[in-house]
């Protein structure tokens, strides 16, 4: 069993590489941004981004997802025409939805509520989405291969050039939010491009239809379960603008992004996770690793919740220039809803381990469902909470969710799939999150969350864990072996 787990913590860390690397450098911008664009123009970026994330989601329509289950099970001659079934379906739907798009400009750009003289930005997120939407199937297949180095190299080489573009066209050109949605399309430019060798390698020019009904089946599922999950993650930026104004928005935004270390340690283990679980699915011992890869993410995921809980805000108001900290004094405000946004994306990483008995057993019909309990919940949660407690309000929302889809996952992957989790340890470790955090607010708002306040916290926390022995001393000393062995 250390042996599997060994394969999945080595991939998940070269994944974590392009990941930690490359969001850590687009983090870079978020102070650079948060220092030279107002409130005001910030919420409008954020905006269209939220409704860029829900044009992703039909412009792949779940065909990533079934690509890689179908071509994980098929030889080399028959993975080419997934390949190439899947690639250039996706290329001809691509073409028709940025047709419409171009065509309704106008009642789309009302939805989305750009203003005039940024009508512009439309355009870009046009191509933005043809560009990304054309990257997905190569970049699943070079997942598949376990590629990962290629993979990395690709990734980190796209944020490092929306990097440097963010800076040259807003300090250089000061052409303000349309530098960003420029950048994004000149760096998702070059990643299909990068990308081109890999398709002319693996396609045929073919489209079988016996392969096509098969990935539509599985992945058409994931229209309505990936635009529930978009839901879930985006919805509260048109909410919180709807309820509030721009400035807030942009506020809001500015802070949910510190969640972006939780974050980044969820996104690696699930491009590690899913082709793991899929390449073992019929190994002997596969339940029992399972179960225990859910314990060990929790408690590495507990410990980074607790460490960026208690000092995230040091962190945000540290000035790397007199006058220049990393979150810009105007939204500092919003910082008290980052404890809530980093324990969301714990349960959505709980959501993700719960992801491979639906998987395994093709059950992806059950997705729509759990996506569209946890959106039907952010945005009741949002409706309700935003009016009352502001932004932290829609945060909440955001948890609910994630919390509500870890538990729907549960129930129908248990159903057919049934895995015996070591439930003691994974309570113990839930509950301590939970009472942390209540008493972290508690000292938060009544009392002021002085250093030492901090770090008695983070002695309990840790001491906690210890003392209901949630982890066995001759694990930790078994795992530290086997992640040192790791090459």
């Amino acid at each position: 069993m250390l042996e599997k787990i060994k394969e999945l913590t080595k991939d998940t860390a070269i994944y974590g590489i392009s990941t930690i690397v490359g969001r850590f450098l687009g983090f870079f911008l978020i102070p650079f941004y948060t220092n030279v664009i107002n409130t005001h123009d910030f919420g409008i970026y954020s905006n269209i981004y939220a409704y860029l994330a829900f044009l992703n989601i039909f412009f792949i329509y779940g065909m990533d997802a079934a690509f890689m289950k179908y071509a994980s099970l098929n030889e080399s001659t028959e993975k080419k025409k997934t390949f190439s079934t899947a690639y250039l379906f996706v290329t001809l739907t691509t073409i028709l939805l940025a047709v419409i798009l171009y065509f309704l400009k106008t009642p789309f750009s009302r939805l989305m509520e750009i203003p005039n003289e940024y009508s512009k930005l439309y355009y870009y997120l046009i191509f933005i989405l043809i560009f990304d939407t054309l990257a997905i199937v190569p970049f699943a297949n070079l997942r598949l291969e376990r590629k990962s180095g290629k993979f990395t190299s690709i990734k980190l080489s796209n944020i490092i050039l929306n990097l440097a573009l963010n800076f040259i066209l807003v300090l250089k050109f000061k052409l303000g939010i349309e530098a960003i949605f420029l950048a994004n399309l000149i760096a998702s430019a070059f990643s299909f491009f990068v990308l081109t060798p890999d398709i002319f390698r693996m396609i045929t020019f073919n489209i079988g239809k016996d392969h096509l009904i098969k990935l539509l089946k599985f992945g058409i599922p994931y229209l309505p379960a990936s635009l529930a999950a978009m839901v879930v993650q985006v919805v509260d930026r048109p909410v919180v603008l709807a309820m509030t104004n721009e400035s807030t928005l942009g506020i809001y935004q500015a802070n949910y992004k510190l969640g972006i270390f939780m974050m980044l340690f969820v996104s690696m283990f699930q491009f590690a996770w899913q082709p793991f679980f899929l390449n073992n699915a019929k190994e002997k011992n596969v339940k029992e690793i399972f179960a225990k890869v859910l314990t060990l993410f929790l408690l590495v995921s507990s410990m980074i919740w607790i460490v960026l809980t208690l000092f995230v805000e040091d962190f945000a108001r540290f000035e790397f220039m007199p006058g220049k900290s990393i979150i810009g004094k105007e939204y500092l405000s919003g910082i008290a809803i980052v404890p809530i946004i980093l324990l969301g994306y714990l349960f959505n990483g709980i959501y993700y381990n719960f992801q491979a008995g639906i998987y395994i057993e093709e059950k992806t019909k059950y997705f729509p469902f759990v996506t569209g309990a946890g959106a039907l919940i952010n945005v009741v949660v949002n409706i309700l909470l935003i009016p009352v407690l502001g932004i932290i309000g829609a945060a909440l929302a955001t948890l609910a969710s994630y919390v509500v889809m870890a538990l729907g996952l549960y129930f129908f992957s248990q159903k057919y799939y049934k895995i015996k989790y070591e439930f003691g340890k994974v309570f113990k470790i839930l509950a301590t999150i939970v009472i942390t955090c209540i008493i972290y607010y508690y000292v938060y708002y009544e009392v002021g969350l002085t250093m030492l306040y901090k770090f008695i916290l983070l002695f309990c926390f840790i001491g906690s864990l210890l003392i209901m022995r949630v982890v066995e001393k001759n694990e930790i000393i078994r795992l530290v072996k086997m992640l040192l062995r790791v090459k």
